[in-house]
């Protein structure tokens, strides 16, 4: 009888493990149960006891349009600035890099929306609340520096609107401002 190298025997043997696997995967996954639609029940039980909460967004249009406004009030003046419009969790809807911003006001414009919005308050005011309260620009995100402005509805924060790059924080305020008020009209 012929002997079979000691290479061979591994090969064969890694091949019966791997086809053993294989076939192992294949029957788990041919018997694996598919997920059942959640019962309708569910969903009006959950209606009926009022669990959940419905909350007003900012929509996109509303966003560019308050975001565009606000780069065409820097424009005017001349100023290179970015603008940010954020939602009310922080996630960013638009941004709007003018020419020759800065590379550090994207992030900037960010980071100012996010933290009026988190506020509620205009980044001007929130920057003297710092003398009370030093820890609060150790907050992760954001930015306490003049140029960040909250959009309310039913007096709820709904977005956070930021412009950064002017040469102050009074001007960034007041782009921001611009962007919040052309919501109005």
């Amino acid at each position: 009888m012929k002997q079979i190298s000691k290479r061979a025997r591994v090969l064969t043997g890694g091949a019966a493990l791997v086809a053993l696997g294989a076939g192992a995967f294949g029957a788990v996954s041919a018997n694996a149960a598919t997920p059942a639609a959640a019962p309708a029940a569910v969903v009006k039980a959950d209606a009926k006891n009022k669990n959940t909460t419905t909350s007003t967004h900012l929509t996109i249009d509303a966003a560019t349009k308050a975001a565009r406004a606000a780069l065409d009030a820097a424009e005017k003046e001349n100023q290179r600035v970015s603008v940010a419009v954020v939602d009310r969790n922080g996630n960013t809807l638009v941004t709007l890099r003018g020419d020759g911003a800065g590379p550090q006001s994207y992030e900037s414009a960010e980071k100012k929306a996010y933290t009026a919005v988190s506020w509620n308050a205009p980044t001007t005011e929130l920057v003297k609340r710092l003398e009370q309260a030093p820890n609060l620009k150790d907050i992760p995100g954001t930015l306490f520096l003049g140029g960040g402005a909250p959009v309310t509805a039913k007096n709820a924060p709904i977005a956070g609107i930021g412009v950064a790059g002017a040469p102050s924080g009074d001007l960034d305020q007041k782009f921001a401002q611009a962007g919040v008020d052309a919501l109005a009209e």
